[in-house]
C-alpha cells in the first residue's frame, strides 16, 4: 500500500496536522459534546483529503543491473493480466530462451478499503490473475513468475526494479476510456520515473471474447 510518510518532512507535516487537529477537537468540545463530535468528523475529513492528495515522492530512475546474458521482461498488469495482446506481445519478445518474465498485478483496494485495512480481498483477487497468467505464459515456453504489487502502479514497478533487473518493461491497459491508469497518465508519468524502454500493450478484453465467441 502507499505510504504516506516516506521521509521526515512528510512525516513532520503528518504530525503537525494531527497535532493541529486534535486541539481543534478538544477546544470543541469544551463548548459542548456536539461541537467536538463535529470537530472530529471535520479534522478526519480533512486529514482524509490531505492524505489521498498528496502527491507520489519522485522516485530514482531504479535500474538494477544484472552480470547474466538473461533478458528480463517486468510487466505490470491487472484485468488485463491474462489478454492475449499481452501474451502475443510476450511471445514477440521471446527471441532466445534466455528470456525471464516478471509478472506484477497491482491490488486493486478501494480507498474505503484501505482505510479500514481491508484489502485481503484485493489482494486475494490479484493473486488469482497472477496465478492464470502465469500458467498460461508458461505455456509458450518462457520462464515467468508472478507477483501482487502495491495498489499504485508505479510503486508497484520500483518495488520490483529493486530485486528485479529488468531489461525493458510492459505495462497492459484496457483501451481508452476504460482505463482508470490511462486516466491517471501513468504511460507518462512512468517514463518519466523509470530509465527503462517502456512499451504500452492495449488489451481489449471485450473484443478478445468477442473474438472468440
Amino acid at each position: 500500500m502507499r505510504n504516506p510518510l516516506r521521509s521526515e518532512a512528510e512525516a513532520f507535516r503528518f504530525l503537525v496536522v494531527s497535532i493541529v487537529g486534535a486541539l481543534v477537537i478538544v477546544a470543541g468540545a469544551f463548548i459542548n459534546t456536539w461541537v467536538g463530535v463535529a470537530a472530529a468528523v471535520i479534522v478526519v475529513g480533512v486529514i482524509a483529503r490531505w492524505y489521498w492528495r498528496q502527491p507520489s515522492p519522485p522516485a530514482p530512475r531504479l535500474r538494477v543491473e544484472s552480470d547474466d546474458a538473461m533478458h528480463r521482461i517486468l510487466v505490470i498488469a491487472n484485468e488485463t493480466v491474462g489478454g492475449g495482446a499481452l501474451r502475443a506481445e510476450l511471445e514477440q519478445r521471446a527471441h532466445t530462451p534466455a528470456t525471464e518474465v516478471l509478472v506484477v498485478a497491482p491490488a486493486l483496494a478501494s480507498h474505503v478499503q484501505h482505510w479500514v485495512s481491508d484489502v485481503d480481498g484485493a489482494r486475494s483477487a490479484a493473486d488469482e490473475r497472477v496465478r492464470a497468467s502465469v500458467e498460461r505464459l508458461a505455456e509458450t515456453g518462457l520462464v515467468v513468475r508472478g507477483e501482487v504489487g502495491d495498489q499504485d502502479p508505479l510503486q508497484a514497478i520500483e518495488d520490483a526494479l529493486r530485486t528485479f533487473g529488468a531489461n525493458e518493461i510492459l505495462i497492459s491497459t484496457h483501451p481508452e476510456g476504460r482505463s482508470h491508469w490511462l486516466e491517471q497518465d501513468l504511460i507518462s508519468k512512468a517514463r518519466e520515473r523509470f530509465a527503462l524502454p517502456i512499451t504500452h500493450v492495449v488489451v481489449d478484453l471485450a473484443a478478445e471474447r468477442e473474438e472468440v465467441r
